[in-house]
């Protein structure tokens, strides 16, 4: 492993788990894949707030989306195989279809670009109102007109991918559950993942939390709803650490897949554009791409009641991040940014010298704290409270054991001036940061206690 890239695994779980305890989520579990091997997998937070059960790395939890894209890795299984096309028709394999319905492609269906309603009339089963349509129900939606027609843009549809699982029922003769949990959950290696419930045996399985508004406290949702007729769109139950290794054999360098590298350039690649976005994203084969910081990355993400969670691979690297969150307003979406900028600043700067190498720790004072990293031959003064916390970050040169000086920072902040750290025992234990005291976050909350509240 790259020395840069090491360093900034270290740092990673340091800042999830302060952004844990600032944003008080009930649970965040986060897996990182490097070159087909999990290098960091931690958990933090409860599975149940309410019994304060600790989550764990072992915990599954509903990964909705993610979902997708196994099936479409089944489809191009099939298509590899010789048992389909991508360009076949769903009524060659299905019937009983709206005839606009029966003339989508199989590429259209896991290219969102079939036109097909995205739930259906009723979405009750999103909010625990009804249960997930039956195959004999879903069926009955497909036979009605659709509201565009195929091909004319992206528009997101659990119900296509529904209907790509009954084409993959059709080609192999098999319920899609079983069929894809053989040859592809389990040709991949994957031992925390099925494709609906019930959860693998022996597996414990996080409860799902609502957002605090309302009620203003969170409240227990059940996990274990059956999706029936739309495993293939959103029934999948997995961990980060499976998740990581899936989508990190996806990539189209990765030397051991289930898939061919063609087969995985054309799930990955830029199919569709996301329309009506300020986000620049695209859809491919069961994939979400994007940019961010200037490293391309392609993934999928999923909610389900009280889930939030989401799955990125950086090719250039050969690096998969699977961050899954167990709340209504989890913030998987913003942890996984989080983590590409960390990764992409130390690639841009190195490991840290031995020079700067001890410059470390979280130093508080009564305005919050600063993370010290080093990068490079410099320190960042990194703010763990922002998403992140690497942004408008000043920079320290060390100019010796103990001083340095900040010799870069925005026009608000303390350019030019003066770093101290002090030392008791020889080990250091405080330090001025041009002028502001900082401490270990104990002696700062002893400090706090003492003057405001005696």
């Amino acid at each position: 492993m790259d020395k840069w890239l090491a360093a900034a695994l270290d740092y990673v779980p340091d800042w999830i788990g302060h952004q844990m305890r600032w944003t008080e989520q009930p649970g965040c579990a986060l897996a990182i894949a490097h070159k087909g091997k999990v290098v960091v997998e931690q958990a933090w937070g409860y599975a149940n707030a309410d019994r304060k059960q600790a989550l764990t790395p072992r915990h599954r939890m509903r990964v909705a989306s993610h979902s997708k894209s196994f099936t479409a890795a089944g489809i191009m299984k099939l298509r590899e195989k010789g048992k389909l096309q991508l360009d076949d028709q769903a009524g060659k394999f299905v019937k009983g279809l709206h005839p606009t319905v029966a003339k989508a492609t199989v590429a259209q269906l896991i290219s969102h670009t079939a036109g097909i309603i995205r739930d259906g009339k009723d979405t009750g089963q999103w909010t625990h109102r009804r249960p997930f349509l039956s195959v004999a129900e879903f069926m009955k939606e497909l036979a009605e007109p659709q509201p565009i027609e195929p091909n004319l843009r992206m528009k997101y549809s659990n119900h296509g991918f529904g209907l790509a699982g009954l084409v993959i029922e059709a080609v192999t003769g098999e319920s899609y559950n079983r069929w894809i949990q053989r040859e592809v959950v389990e040709a991949v290696g994957l031992k925390e993942t099925r494709p609906d419930m019930p959860s693998p045996k022996g597996g414990p399985l996080a409860k799902g939390h609502s957002s605090k508004v309302p009620l203003g406290r969170r409240v227990i949702l059940p996990p274990d709803t059956p999706t029936n007729g739309l495993a293939s769109a959103t029934g999948f139950i997995s961990t980060a650490h499976d998740l990581a290794l899936f989508f990190n054999q996806l990539s189209p360098g990765a030397k051991k897949s289930l898939l061919s590298v063609a087969s995985r350039r054309e799930m990955s690649r830029r199919h569709w554009k996301v329309p009506h976005s300020q986000i620049e994203r695209w859809y491919g084969l069961g994939t979400i791409s994007g940019s961010l910081a200037g490293w391309d990355h392609f993934g999928h993400s999923g909610g389900f009641p009280g889930f939030i969670t989401r799955t990125a691979t950086i090719p250039a690297h050969d690096l998969t991040i699977s961050v899954l969150t167990n709340a209504a307003d989890g913030l998987s979406h913003q942890f996984l940014d989080g983590c590409i900028h960390i990764l992409r600043r130390f690639h841009e700067c190195g490991a840290p010298t031995r020079r700067v190498a001890d410059w470390t720790g979280r130093w508080w004072s009564l305005w919050g704290c600063f993370d010290l990293v080093p990068v490079g031959d410099r320190v960042l003064v990194s703010t763990p409270t922002l998403l992140d916390p690497f942004m408008d970050a000043s920079e320290i040169e060390v100019s010796g054991r103990d001083k340095g000086r900040v010799v870069q920072a925005g026009g608000f902040a303390s350019f030019g001036e003066e770093v101290r750290r002090i030392r008791k025992r020889g080990k250091v234990a405080e330090m001025y940061m041009t002028g502001a005291r900082l401490q270990p976050e104990t002696e700062a909350a002893k400090e706090a206690t003492n003057r405001y509240e005696r």
